[in-house]
């Protein structure tokens, strides 16, 4: 999810902070509930994915796609093209416009219902191509083990506490077939963790997000700043793991 970089006014209140536990002003299952609840009430449409941003939607997939494709094919080291898993897939927008045109199969996670339902009609055609719908958190999900060439999750980390960020992206790693690759795509905050009260979320800066994936086991390969969004939105970065 999109947000506008309310870093100055958060510095001058105080509100950011050095790890996401500390943010949390309430317990975890309160954190999660509330980030349900306001998904429930988001449109399942491009807009409403991307929170009021939808027209930056093909500057977002484009970035991506350069940024995929410099690790798919053939040969040693190569990431292959079977399966990918979309995580925090809303109605499918990554699915369809990435995964889809590059990979044989792509399953979807997303923690609401509707969304999913919403994805089986968005996705057009290539919806033949989807294997599973998963209706879970991600703090819940649990890849299947050597199923997936490209795990991407976007803009979805912010709704999981740092423990349990480290323990997904270790499931994850457990998910991948050999050269598979774990893809992260998010907000990233200037310094701290500031929290989101709308959406129930954080935005971490790229010190600490370095710290969780290196607890997870994971090496960064790869790492670029997505360009051509509007100023006035956090800098997005997007990290390939392995």
């Amino acid at each position: 999810h999109l947000h506008r970089n309310y870093n100055c006014r958060n510095f001058f209140m105080k509100l950011s902070c050095t790890k996401m536990e500390d943010c949390l002003i309430e317990d975890q299952t309160t954190f999660y509930s509330k980030a349900e609840h306001y998904w429930k009430e988001v449109p399942p449409t491009v807009d409403g994915m991307l929170g009021g941003y939808g027209s930056i939607s093909s500057i977002d997939i484009n970035g991506s796609k350069k940024f995929l494709q410099k690790f798919l094919g053939e040969g040693q080291g190569k990431t292959g093209t079977g399966c990918a898993l979309d995580c925090g897939a809303g109605i499918g927008r990554i699915t369809k416009r990435l995964l889809l045109p590059l990979f044989r199969t792509v399953d979807l996670v997303d923690v609401t219902q509707e969304f999913l339902d919403k994805a089986r009609s968005y996705l057009g055609e290539e919806v033949k191509q989807v294997e599973n719908y998963f209706c879970c958190g991600l703090q819940d999900f649990q890849p299947q083990p050597e199923r997936y060439d490209v795990i991407w999750i976007q803009w979805v980390i912010g709704h999981l506490t740092d423990d349990h960020l480290v323990e997904f992206l270790r499931r994850c790693r457990s998910g991948l077939r050999p050269d598979g690759l774990i893809v992260v795509k998010d907000n990233v905050a200037f310094e701290g963790v500031i929290p989101d009260d709308v959406d129930s979320s954080v935005c971490r800066d790229l010190n600490l997000l370095h710290r969780l994936v290196a607890r997870a086991g994971l090496n960064i390969i790869c790492e670029e700043q997505q360009q051509n969004f509007p100023e006035e939105i956090y800098q997005v970065h997007t990290l390939a793991l392995r």
